[in-house]
Formats: structure tokens, C-alpha cells, sequence
């Protein structure tokens, strides 16, 4: 943690009479139940407060079923206001424009101030498509990062079936978050298997991994034996280590690096269909807060989840600056999976409550990788405690079970977000079905 004397402290106050006001930016898997776990930790007498740029919540996991029509938004979303409020929770849908870090207050964008005591910045990533010329769903590439990303991409499929071809799937250079790339991937496939049009697809799996099942994470268990496996299993080409430099329409230019970094080869692939996740970045209005973040605009955090330069903001999820796992030919990132962002979450709560009682935060967040991704009918789990090599468990995974626990996953956190529950849903739901005792984050 950084010295005392290095942070922008808050100001003097009495304990005993202070109302604080926590305000929590972004209303996404981590903000929502951020919100709600602080709610029902912290004294009544101190305001929480959410802010998020969309009236609705997202449930982001399933993403890759509504690409291929598997969801609808009444499913996977539903208006925010009406939960939050009945569990005394106030709700702002504005997008922010810039943090007054220093002033402790938020700019909106319809000019509004607003201050606050605390602030917990949830934001989720901005998406770099920009970095590869004629990426994302503007241009020529598809994406399944946001509810009506994958609603246009479910648009542009039912054209792609009238007039099948060949398709490319996965991570652009940089990219950090491989599992829907793999989850979309197997969708896809059954998809087109239940249509009786696969055999009319080529199929290309191409990520700046250094190798099939890296994941961002140095692999996990048997991971790249067996998602290679799975992956000839349907008949689909890899490209690993792969730069993709630019996408014309209907053709993908990807420059393919050996293992000392080097070009190996060139490669120009046609498709009728392209789904590729971009890398990430931080939202404009936390990045441009000068010492928050790193160059890429993700929130420097000590390990109470508070930032090293403003002692009254904390940060959890993926927009949290999280060193890669290792050095990769191209740029890789170490994703921030559930459990990770749930423990995330109760460290911010638990840190603030304390700091709230004149007590020192010290409850850290418990950094393990634990997953369940979906592949059709079938499903692949792993876990990885620590996230970081060596790891106490290193496990990997495959079978229908966790289809059908990705499904159980969805509806139990969709009712939850609604519900207004704080019970942890790793430690309650997933850590159960994959037999794992519970986990305490270090204190």
C-alpha cells in the first residue's frame, strides 16, 4: 500500500455525526451487487447512490446466446430503477463526463454535480476498436461485448444464414477476456449443426494467444490439449499468435507471430461472417483523472482496492489494472473473471465500512480465476487459484454439467440483481458445483 502522506486525503470530520455518500459508477456485475452489498452493510444514515450511462441492466454472460437468437432482452435485462429503490438505493441514469477527483464530485452530462464522500468506479472497459483499422460492429467485425452489440450481431447472422460462407471468430491483439471468444465460437457451431448448415461454413478461430487455451491466464490445467481437442472436434481452423492488423470487408489481414516474436506468416482470410473481441481500455471520464489510472486507462489500485493517489475511491473489475500473467509475442491482457470481481466487490464494502467506523481497511480481495463457459450443449470449467502461476489449483474441466450450470448461473443472478440480494453467488451457486470449499479473502 502506498504511504498515507501519498494519497489526496478527504477532509477532517467528526465519526460520530458523518453521513457519508457513497456513489457507485457503472452498473454492470460488479457495480450492481456493489451497490446492494453496501446498502445492506453500511448504517442507513449514508447515502449509496449508482450512476450508469443506460436505464438497464445487462447481463453480460449471455451475450453470446443472443447473437444467435438464443436470448431475448427480456431475458437478459431489465430496468434498474425500480430495484435499487426499493432497497434504498438512489439511482442516477446519466452518462458521466468527467471526475472532479480532487473536488470529490462527478460531472454528468447533463451538467449536473455531484458529490461524494466515496466514490467505487464499476465502469467496465471501454472497447478499442479503433486500435485495428475497420474493427467492430461499425466497420466490418461483429462483437458480443454489450446487450446491442449482440443484438446486431444476431441481426447480421440471420442475413449470414440466408447466404452462408466462411466465418472468423476470436481476440484481437490485446484483447484480455478469451472465454466468450471460445463460447461464441462452439455456439456458433451447434448453431449452424441444429440448422443443418455447417458443413457450409469454413470456420477459423484466430487470437493473439500465444497458444489455444492460454485464456490470458498461462493456461490452466489441461486447457490447451482439450480446446484444441474440442476445437478439431468441429472441424474449426486456428491462427494463434495473431496479429490482426486490418479488416477490409469481408476479408481479415492477420500477421502471424512465432514464439520469439517474429513473423511467420501472412495471412489474408475471406469471411461472410466475423465475430472478434477488441481489446480494452478505461471509459474516457475515469482515464483522463490525472495519477487514477495507467496508460491505459485502467484505475492503479493498492490491495484494499483503493486507488494508490485518491484515498476515497476504490475500484473493482475489469476496469482495475491488472499486470498480464507473462510477456506473450502479442499483446495479451489477464482477464477478471466473477469470483475475482465478487471478492473484489466485498473488499471495497468491507474497507469502506471500516474506514466509516475510524478503523483501518484491511480486507483484500481473494484474486483466484474461476469460470464456466458455455459451448452449445456441452460446457468447459476451470479454475485457477491463484489467477498468477504457481497455483494451488489448476483445473480444468469439460462436460454438460456446466451447460446446464451456466444456464442455472444466469437465472440465478438475474434474480438476484433483482431481488436486491448481497449473498455471494460464487461462493453460494458455482463454487458449490464445482465441489471447491469456500474461500476467504485474505484479510
Amino acid at each position: 500500500a502506498e504511504p498515507a502522506r501519498d494519497y489526496i486525503a478527504l477532509p477532517p470530520r467528526n465519526l460520530e455525526t458523518f453521513m457519508a455518500h457513497i456513489v457507485i459508477l457503472g452498473a454492470g456485475t460488479g457495480g450492481m451487487p456493489a451497490a446492494y452489498e453496501m446498502r445492506a452493510t453500511l448504517p442507513r444514515e449514508h447515502r449509496v447512490t449508482m450512476i450508469n450511462a443506460l436505464p438497464d441492466f445487462q447481463f453480460v454472460p449471455s451475450n453470446p446466446w443472443v447473437a444467435v437468437g438464443w436470448r431475448e432482452r427480456a431475458q437478459v435485462s431489465f430496468p434498474i430503477r425500480p430495484h435499487l429503490e426499493k432497497k434504498g438505493i438512489e439511482f442516477i441514469a446519466q452518462r458521466v463526463q468527467r471526475i472532479d477527483a480532487p473536488a470529490n464530485a462527478l460531472e454528468l452530462a447533463d451538467g449536473t454535480r455531484v458529490a461524494y464522500d466515496y466514490l467505487v468506479i464499476t465502469t467496465g472497459p471501454k472497447l478499442a476498436f479503433d486500435e485495428v483499422p475497420g474493427a467492430g460492429p461499425d466497420a466490418n467485425t461483429l462483437s458480443i461485448c454489450t446487450y446491442d452489440h449482440a443484438e446486431h450481431a444476431w441481426g447480421r447472422y440471420q442475413e449470414f444464414l440466408k447466404n452462408p460462407g466462411p466465418a472468423v471468430i476470436g481476440a484481437m491483439p490485446g484483447a484480455s477476456c478469451f472465454g466468450p471468444a471460445y463460447e461464441f465460437a462452439f455456439i456458433f457451431n451447434k448453431d449452424l449443426q441444429r440448422r443443418k448448415l455447417r458443413h457450409k461454413v469454413p470456420l477459423t478461430f484466430v487470437t493473439s494467444e500465444p497458444y489455444i487455451g492460454h485464456l490470458g491466464l498461462g493456461g490452466v490445467g489441461d486447457s490447451k490439449s482439450m480446446l484444441e481437442s474440442e476445437l478439431r472436434g468441429i472441424d474449426a481452423k486456428w491462427i494463434t499468435n495473431a496479429k490482426v492488423t486490418r479488416v477490409e470487408p469481408g476479408r481479415m489481414f492477420v500477421t502471424e507471430l512465432d514464439d520469439a516474436g517474429q513473423v511467420k506468416k501472412e495471412h489474408e482470410l475471406p469471411f461472410a461472417y466475423s465475430m472478434m473481441l477488441p481489446a480494452f481500455k478505461g471509459v474516457d471520464a475515469v482515464a483522463q483523472v490525472e495519477g487514477l489510472c495507467n496508460p491505459r486507462g485502467f484505475v492503479l489500485i493498492d490491495e484494499y482496492q483503493r486507488s494508490k493517489k485518491y484515498k476515497n475511491i476504490f475500484s473493482a473489475g475489469v476496469c482495475v489494472a491488472i499486470p498480464p500473467v507473462e510477456a506473450t509475442p502479442v499483446p495479451t491482457g489477464a482477464p477478471k473473471t466473477g469470483y475475482m470481481i465478487e471478492t473484489m466487490v466485498s473488499a471495497i464494502v468491507h474497507n469502506i465500512a471500516a474506514e466509516l467506523k475510524g478503523e483501518a481497511a484491511d480486507t483484500k480481495a481473494t484474486w483466484n480465476a474461476i469460470c464456466l463457459a458455455d459451448m452449445g450443449d456441452t460446457g468447459a470449467a476451470f479454475v485457477a487459484l491463484p489467477q498468477i502461476p504457481p497455483r494451488n489449483v489448476n483445473w480444468f474441466k469439460k462436460g454438460k454439467w456446466v451447460h446446464l450450470a451456466k444456464i442455472a448461473f444466469e437465472k440465478y443472478f438475474i434474480r438476484k440483481m433483482k431481488t436486491g440480494s448481497s449473498e455471494p453467488i460464487y461462493e453460494k451457486v458455482v463454487m458449490k458445483a464445482l465441489g471447491i470449499e469456500r474461500l476467504e479473502a485474505p484479510r
